[in-house]
């Protein structure tokens, strides 16, 4: 067995997770979240048995309410929908998206069309094009290139969704590039550091297995796109399972190396219990692929650190993967 690393919580996801937990510790049940903190079925259903609502949109939620935002981001109209309706809120956007969501404003402010990379209707989407809705324009796949229009093409900029595949999105770039040649740059990778590195990682793994097993929830667009990207160097084979006991006997035909990782939202125990799934198939002997350490450090959302110092504790502590 090839065990990619890294794999599993990023520093963002970490940070959601443990912002709905804390919220849930200082005010008590119930805690309101928007949409799902995180994409991943266990850490849902974990937080609802604690006690958070998750909610569709914020006037779902009782006036005066703890409301925290999911790590995907929102957009200013649902700010100040919450703000209308006298929420309290946590932002526990991931900070690398939040980074996005400025680099959609300074664009904006100085009249940039803005060409976003990423998949139509996905909540980070949804929250970054919010920012600028009259000056951004979804790019969604190769697709997407034709249809995009420009009102000056001196002034076209392309930002992306941060849990894309970077080959594809790279690929979208060029294909831009051919049709608006001064196309602009990010001032930085938007793709996250996670993302990248799970991907790299699959990728080593992948060339040398003859089924890969990734372990993560289908609407979690970074664990889709490490079974892609493994079907697309070497993989024989490539599944995506919520949980151990989706995996199905017919995988295994013929198969004498198996590659497992997991998408950014994704805690380590769905893992342990996918490989003890496969050590009790006979693929007990595991090989580490590591690529990368990561030592990513995000601070508590500023509205939480608040109530912790209110409440005495500690709020040093810093979120680290």
């Amino acid at each position: 067995m090839l065990l990619a690393a890294p794999r599993g919580y990023c520093a963002g996801v970490d940070r959601a997770v443990i912002a709905v937990e804390k919220a849930l510790d200082l005010h008590g049940k119930p805690v309101y979240v928007r949409k799902e903190i995180v994409h991943n079925k266990h850490v849902v259903s974990a937080l609802q048995q604690r006690g958070a609502i998750f909610v569709n949109e914020v006037d779902e939620v009782p006036e005066g309410s703890i409301l925290v935002f999911s790590a995907h981001g929102v957009s200013p109209a649902v700010v100040e929908a919450a703000n209308q309706r006298n929420l309290n809120t946590i932002d526990a956007t991931c900070p690398l998206v939040t980074k996005v969501h400025r680099e959609v404003q300074r664009f904006a402010n100085d009249d940039y069309d803005i060409l976003l990379i990423g998949h139509e209707g996905h909540e980070e989407v949804e929250g970054t094009a919010g920012e600028a809705p009259d000056k951004v324009q979804l790019v969604d796949g190769h697709k997407g290139v034709l249809n995009v229009t420009v009102r000056d093409p001196n002034k076209v900029v392309w930002l992306s969704q941060t849990t894309l595949s970077v080959d594809e999105t790279y690929e979208t770039v060029e294909k831009l590039k051919e049709r608006f040649p001064t196309l602009q740059n990010p001032p930085s990778d938007d793709i996250c550091y996670a993302t990248q590195n799970r991907q790299v990682a699959i990728k080593k793994v992948a060339k040398d297995a003859d089924l890969v097993i990734v372990v993560g929830s289908a609407n979690s667009s970074n664990t889709v796109r490490l079974v892609e990207v493994a079907l697309e160097n070497g993989a024989k084979a490539a599944y995506r399972v919520d949980f151990a006991s989706e995996i199905q006997d017919q995988w295994f035909e013929s198969v004498d190396t198996v590659g497992v990782s997991s998408g950014a939202s994704v805690p380590e125990v769905l893992v342990d219990e996918v490989l003890a799934n496969l050590a009790c198939r006979g693929y007990g002997d595991v090989e580490i692929v590591q690529t990368a350490e990561e030592d990513v450090q995000f601070s508590l959302p500023k509205e939480l650190r608040k109530d912790l110092k209110a409440a005495g504790e500690d709020t040093s502590n810093k979120v680290k993967r």
